[in-house]
């Protein structure tokens, strides 16, 4: 048996260790440290220059912020994306973050998300479901407002630019994104809204182009056969479309940005080359350099804090004189 005085002295001890400790001892997490917050994310595709910068950016801000990363591509369909989001709520991820395809069918997986308590952030496109309670912040551009700003540019430019000798009604046609997508949606709102203002802006035909540069080309080639040389001016939803647009226009023997005065939205660097090269009137800035904003919106979230239910982002509007100088200092 210890003797009296080594179970006092074990004691003295093992109160001294508390002491310095500051407390009870703590678990050894995993790892010998704090366990990752673990984020799953689900992303539209790669159909765009602005798409592979988003996906770049959240994949660099991820490793960078100390947060573990399970990536999934839906490749454009919203199937694969619902399935992902299952996959993460199975894996017991501790936030879901997710870019919308199209803003409807959300509502179930949503629900299942809550249900297993686990946070969803919206990251670029918003959704529309019955109860916001389902999803904690959407981060991202103001598309109606993006529409807004091309439309004003449009009416403030036009008649001093490639307008100036048009007599009569401008004709527009519009390059719509995906079919039911937020930006789409919004940006074809806003940009409507503005041209309203003057009775000779018409819109005489509006098909989606899918956010592609390929589609974009193929349904300019649509127009211009229907149109010819009616069409004043092309509103494209993105850059890509736009881009597509310019190959189209310049195989049917006009001059981009002479002979059409075009519009898009997005800014990514093949915009500022083409406005460059003369072929571009101006490009609305949406920026896809969302990672940081998102991960720190995961940390508050994944700690139990509130954030912003609406998290904007501050962008511009890069007119073709504008574009040498810019282009030097864009990081997509």
């Amino acid at each position: 048996m210890k003797s009296f005085f080594q179970m006092m002295l074990a004691a003295a001890t093992a109160a001294l260790l508390v002491a310095c400790s500051g407390g009870e001892p703590k678990p050894v997490k995993e790892n010998g440290g704090v366990k990752p917050i673990v984020l799953g994310f689900s992303q539209i595709g790669a159909e765009s220059e602005w798409r592979t910068a988003n996906t770049r950016s959240i994949q660099e801000a991820a490793p960078a912020a100390g947060i573990t990363l399970k990536f999934s591509d839906a490749q454009q369909k919203q199937e694969n994306q619902i399935k992902a989001l299952r996959s993460f709520i199975a894996q017991r991820v501790d936030v879901i973050a997710f870019s919308p395809v199209v803003e409807t069918g959300w509502e179930t997986v949503l629900r299942e998300a809550k249900a297993a308590k686990i946070p969803v952030i919206l990251t670029d496109r918003a959704v529309e479901v019955s109860d916001s309670s389902l999803y904690v912040s959407l981060i991202g551009s103001d598309f109606v407002e993006e529409g807004r700003k091309a439309g004003r540019w449009l009416l403030e430019n036009y008649s001093t630019g490639a307008g100036k000798d048009v007599k009569g009604d401008i004709n527009i046609v519009e390059l719509q994104g995906t079919v039911g997508s937020a930006p789409a949606n919004d940006r074809k709102k806003g940009f409507a809204e503005v041209i309203a203002a003057d009775p000779r802006f018409k819109i005489i035909r509006s098909q989606t182009g899918d956010f592609t540069r390929a589609k974009g080309k193929e349904v300019m080639e649509a127009f211009l056969k229907a149109e010819g040389k009616k069409i004043n001016v092309l509103f494209a939803h993105n850059d890509d479309m736009a881009i597509g647009a310019i190959q189209a226009i310049e195989e049917a023997g006009l001059k981009p940005g002479t002979d059409i005065t075009i519009i898009s939205i997005d800014g990514v660097k093949g915009a500022f080359e083409a406005m460059i090269a003369g072929k571009l009137n101006v490009t609305v800035e949406c920026s896809p350099l969302l990672g940081p904003q998102l991960m720190d919106a995961v940390k508050q979230v994944a700690a139990g804090k509130e954030i912003p239910k609406r998290i904007v982002t501050e962008e511009s509007v890069f007119p073709k004189d504008t574009a040498a100088q810019v282009l030097p200092t864009r990081k997509y």
